[in-house]
């Protein structure tokens, strides 16, 4: 049985698998909530102080779904901070500070009053398309145009992804934000985007498997532009359609949207879209 520590800031309690010293968190702001059941290694937390509201995230201690070392973690954290800064966005979460402390590194983002579309640890299973109360339920039961809307935002944020020489990696609805009062989106969590092109290092390449491209679990294919239109298709499924049932008879945008999305993820390279914005391009003139 794993070891489960309890700690407590402001009132707000969360668990790790050993004791950690968040005391230079009080230099930051007020905590009034904490997101500790990621497997990134990181833990996160809401802050308010003077200047308004913060999403902080930190590496550098041992999270109870995490496995690995946080030395990587934070490692991957500092790796991250180029990549906020160069891919910039309107629909990108906003990066304002970074800093390291003692056991770690924290960086801070400006805060967005939205919902996660896969907060596992909410609703987990069946749950998240079932419940009533699950952001990705609730999402779901949108008005298609609200929820086009929003593939409209991350098509054309990837779009210039691709544009600054990246490709995204393990984007999927986790990464997607959205606030159910003002019916607006923020991608975050773009931690693992790589300068384009990139090749499979891993095998079992990082992402859910609910949006990964075939060449994605083979060992040395490459993850470039095409890797992204299949990731891209698959999210058009994930939100408008039957997710990895990419059947006509799931998909609610019609029969000509409905072709584009499947072009996107043929499981034949050769026979998607060549680049993103390739594929906005065909979904933009189809709308």
């Amino acid at each position: 049985m794993k070891q489960i520590v309890s700690l407590k800031i402001n009132d707000i309690s969360f668990k790790l698998k050993e004791n950690h010293d968040f005391q230079w968190l009080e230099n930051v702001g007020n905590v009034f909530c904490v997101f500790d059941q990621q497997d990134s290694g990181n833990i996160s937390f809401g802050v308010k102080n003077n200047n308004g509201t913060f999403f902080v995230k930190y590496a550098g201690a041992k999270p109870t779904d995490f496995s690995g070392d946080p030395n990587e973690a934070v490692k991957r954290l500092m790796d991250a901070i180029p990549i906020y800064r160069k891919l910039e966005h309107s629909s990108l979460i906003q990066l304002v500070d970074q800093f390291p402390v003692a056991n770690g590194y924290a960086a801070v983002f400006e805060w967005f009053a939205g919902e996660c579309l896969h907060p596992h640890w909410l609703f987990s299973g069946k749950d998240k398309y079932t419940h009533p109360d699950s952001p990705y339920y609730r999402f779901k039961s949108l008005d298609i145009n609200k929820r086009l809307y929003v593939l409209d935002k991350i098509f054309a944020f990837h779009t210039f992804v691709e544009s600054q020489g990246y490709v995204a990696v393990d984007f999927y609805d986790g990464s997607i934000l959205y606030d159910f009062k003002r019916d607006e989106v923020k991608i975050c969590d773009i931690d693992f985007y790589r300068k384009s092109p990139s090749v499979n290092d891993l095998g079992d390449f990082w992402g859910s498997k609910r949006f990964k491209s075939p060449e994605e679990y083979q060992l040395g294919a490459p993850i470039d532009s095409i890797t992204n239109v299949y990731n891209m298709g698959a999210i058009a499924f994930g939100l408008v359609g039957g997710e990895m049932d990419h059947s006509l008879h799931k998909w609610e945008a019609g029969d000509k949207l409905y072709k584009v999305a499947q072009k996107a993820v043929e499981r034949n390279r050769e026979d998607r879209y060549s680049t993103v914005k390739e594929f906005y391009e065909a979904w933009k003139a189809t709308l």
